[in-house]
């Protein structure tokens, strides 16, 4: 199902969930934000084509495994986030991935994105939720902002967490 963001023309988005005709686009956004969030920091990323085994392998884990992309009225994907249960003793659910093209982020986007998240794992009977990043990845403030905790004092890894979903899932569709 999509829903409309925000309305009028080239400007319009929508998030909806993700499906396989979406590989080879997720594949491209994948490398371009990851290089982007990382590459400041000398880090490189995967290939295209090594995301895109990752994200067929992932789609074979639905429906517990799941994607959200953000997309624009021309059908460009534009951000996303993937989500699965979680081995983590401390948590129920794992974000696995959450990124948006620079010249979406700080419109709420991710906001919206982690409410779809939540839901969804609410939905599953899963109440909490972590992520696993590198600290020094600038989101990290919107994910504290938006009530996840860092889990332990490691200055360079980036572990967060959520105990409670109810107020992401709260978060406007």
């Amino acid at each position: 199902m999509k829903r409309e963001l925000f309305p009028g023309g080239s400007t319009a988005l929508r998030i909806r969930e993700a499906n396989t005709d979406d590989i080879s686009a997720l594949a491209k956004l994948h490398v371009e934000t990851w290089n982007a969030t990382y590459a400041p920091y000398g880090m490189k990323g995967p290939s295209v084509a090594a995301r895109a085994v990752q994200w067929r392998e992932g789609f074979a884990r639905a429906p517990r495994w799941f994607c959200y992309v953000v997309e624009r009225s021309d059908g460009a994907l534009v951000g996303f986030a993937q989500a699965n249960p979680s081995d983590n003793p401390e948590f129920e659910g794992e974000l696995g991935k959450i990124y948006l093209l620079k010249e979406y982020q700080g419109q709420g986007l991710g906001r919206r994105l982690l409410g779809y998240v939540a839901r969804r794992f609410l939905e599953l009977g899963i109440n909490s939720m972590w992520l696993y990043g590198d600290a020094r990845n600038p989101s990290r403030h919107a994910w504290l902002a938006m009530g996840a905790f860092k889990l332990d004092e490691n200055p360079r890894i980036g572990n967060y967490g959520w105990k409670d979903l109810r107020e992401l899932a709260a978060a406007p569709e």
